[in-house]
């Protein structure tokens, strides 16, 4: 009983939180607290469903095992603008161990990354938009499980945008004032040749490395018997 209390507890302080805090952003007009605030409630989520998903031993430390890789992969190049190696591994794992594996992945490459490179309020925008990359390659192996490495290539090379376009939304509410299209439009201008440098890399390492680490992804998925969930896989 006073397990339940408690947990009763805890879910209604973080509805209140979850409710409360976009309330009193849009009171103040405060986009940043606001898109700071819709961030981490979609990442609570996330990682609640995850909780809830009954994953097993083995497939909660590959997925942390994954995520620390991709974060690594990350580290090396943070000096080189626009050279993203962690987006790479974060839509492989997704496309082959799942939406939420790839979720988990990404969200957790931006987090322990970070601890190396600095956190900040940019920290969330980071994990839900390489969160995003890896669910939503792992969406598209449902609607395509036999997609090739071309097309692959290209999803890579869409995501190198659409990163930059997700982090340069939380820049725009944050610090852009007035919040307009032709303020954001401007913000993506600006990294345009960063975004370019991080689709390039994502195109380059799926035509180069894309089919060699599939295969070996989809090797350990089949030994541990990982539930990617897809349609017509054998549990």
């Amino acid at each position: 009983m006073p397990e339940s209390r408690g947990r009763i507890l805890t879910g209604s302080a973080l509805i209140l939180l979850a409710a409360g805090l976009p309330a009193l952003a849009l009171l103040k007009k405060d986009w940043g607290l606001l898109s700071l605030t819709l961030a981490g409630v979609a990442l609570a989520l996330a990682y609640w469903g995850f909780e809830k998903s009954a994953a097993s031993s083995r497939e909660v430390s590959l997925v942390a095992t994954l995520g620390a890789l991709a974060a690594a992969a990350r580290v090396p190049f943070a000096a080189l603008p626009g050279v993203q190696p962690t987006t790479f591994i974060v839509i492989t794992a997704g496309f082959v161990f799942g939406p939420l594996a790839g979720f988990m992945v990404g969200s957790t490459a931006a987090l322990v990354s970070n601890f190396f490179l600095g956190h900040g309020p940019w920290t969330p925008w980071q994990m839900l938009a390489w969160g995003l990359a890896g669910a939503t390659a792992g969406c598209l192996r449902i609607r395509q499980p036999g997609l090739k490495r071309a097309g692959l290539a290209a999803f890579g090379l869409a995501w190198g945008y659409l990163y930059g376009w997700l982090m340069n939304l939380w820049f725009w509410a944050a610090f852009i004032s007035p919040p307009r299209l032709t303020t954001f439009l401007a913000a993506c201008a600006a990294s345009f040749a960063f975004d370019t440098g991080h689709a390039l890399t994502n195109l380059g390492l799926f035509l180069l490395l894309g089919p060699r680490v599939l295969r070996t992804m989809e090797r350990f998925r089949n030994k541990l018997r990982f539930r990617a969930d897809f349609p017509g896989q054998a549990p």
